[in-house]
């Protein structure tokens, strides 16, 4: 007994940096890996942030790691919801919803999935859907009590529609291609290539609202048979093999046979395709890509849904900007993007954003788009309830402001001010 407490003595006056060197004993039990909780706050107090590996601390004090339940890959791929920036302040509603989180409808010859105000509450103007049509399928005959807005980038389709005079118009469109039916406008799609798909928009949230789709075979289900007979002039029989309830999307035929126009056709003007594939985009003025505006200017029958199709190489920023006319719902096509929205009183949130995701920024709300990837091609189509696509540049305003005034407001030296670019840049490299 005294030769051990003699022992316990002298250990006890070891250097801790003995012990420190020397944890032979501990160290059989305890994991080593860098993500081990013995080993964490080391890393915190090095200065490693942890937002690129799911984790929500800074490196700097802040934060720490997740303890209970939480989802990884999620975690991992939206950092910026984890605090990443720190220029972020306040409280911000959820801006972000994926489609590949919208339950998918599976019908004969094809799906559908869509985006409504349920689903993301913040999109008062906009609701979206993605659409799939096998080769022949039909998107049923009807109509909406709100405009509809759709963009091909899968395959191929034709689209027919009548207007309140009976001029009519049966179109082709390819990918890249866009359609806009006026609110009531009675039309139909259908799927010319194997395999074909399309986002659908429209210009209320609240799109799944009882009373804002009319689909004709429900229409005819629910109407007396000798009503029927005696409107269409043929047997109260002819009817007895009308779907109910209503199917949705049908499989069909493709035909070559076309329609007569004997009130005239959807042209011009009036048309309701615009063939987006076959205009040049412009590049923007600082370099980094490229915006097509599709708005009522070139497509003047689309007087409540103005569009822009942007793409940002990699590395590249939509500059600092706003909107005064509108909120702005977008869908991301392809690629990897981050995106800061300031709404004013010092509130701001970040989001990151991939293929399949969509988003609304508040009405006039501040914002930026930045390409994240280093080797791809951002791509995503802009919505607004609106007849015409609006922005005011953030670089703009100030040099166009009086340099002392900007100076004064900001703290930066006028010589700075005097330097901006006075031409709009919306892209830059």
């Amino acid at each position: 007994m005294k030769t051990l407490h003699l022992l316990a003595c002298a250990l006890s006056i070891l250097p801790s940096e003995f012990v420190a060197a020397n944890p032979v004993q501990r160290s059989e039990s305890l994991p080593t890996r860098a993500g081990s909780k013995h080993l964490r706050p080391v890393l915190e107090r090095h200065g490693e942030p942890g937002f690129s590996k799911g984790q929500p601390y800074d490196g700097k004090g802040k934060g720490g790691p997740f303890s209970g339940g939480t989802n990884r890959q999620l975690d991992l791929s939206n950092p910026d919801n984890l605090g990443q920036q720190s220029t972020d302040s306040g409280l911000v509603v959820n801006l972000k919803w994926s489609f590949s989180d919208s339950k998918t409808r599976l019908l004969n010859g094809g799906w559908v999935r869509e985006q409504v105000i349920t689903d993301l509450p913040a999109s008062h103007d906009i609701a979206g859907a993605q659409q799939h049509l096998k080769k022949g399928a039909i998107r049923e005959l009807h109509w909406h009590r709100v405009a509809e807005w759709g963009y091909v980038y899968k395959g191929q389709i034709t689209v027919s529609a009548i207007d309140e005079e009976g001029r009519n118009q049966f179109e082709t469109l390819d990918e890249g291609d866009i359609w806009y039916f006026p609110k009531g406008e009675a039309h139909t799609i259908q799927g010319l290539a194997d395999e074909n798909e399309y986002l659908l928009v429209f210009d209320d949230g609240n799109f799944d609202a009882s009373g804002t789709t009319f689909m004709v075979d429900d229409w005819i289900a629910h109407t007396p048979k000798d009503i029927l007979a005696k409107n269409f002039d043929v047997d109260s029989s002819v009817f007895d093999t009308v779907p109910a309830p209503n199917p949705y999307i049908i499989n069909g035929t493709v035909s070559d046979e076309g329609i007569d126009s004997p009130n005239g056709k959807l042209e011009g003007n009036s048309s309701y395709v615009f063939h987006a594939s076959k205009e040049t985009p412009t590049p923007a003025a600082g370099g980094g890509g490229t915006i097509q505006i599709v708005d009522s200017r070139n497509f003047p029958v689309a007087k409540t849904i103005a569009s822009a199709i942007v793409t940002l190489k990699p590395g590249a920023l939509r500059e600092l900007h706003w909107h005064p006319n509108a909120e702005e719902w977008l869908y991301f096509v392809s690629g990897d993007a981050r995106a800061t929205v300031f709404i004013g009183g010092a509130n701001a949130r970040t989001f990151d954003f991939s293929a399949g995701d969509t988003a609304v920024f508040p009405d006039n709300a501040g914002h930026y788009v930045e390409n994240t990837s280093k080797d791809q091609d951002l791509v995503w189509i802009e919505i607004y309830k609106s007849d015409r696509v609006v922005d005011i540049s953030l670089t703009q305003w100030l040099a166009l402001t009086p340099a002392p005034i900007v100076a004064d407001v900001l703290k930066i030296p006028e010589s700075v001010v005097k330097n901006l670019k006075k031409e709009k840049q919306l892209i830059i490299a």
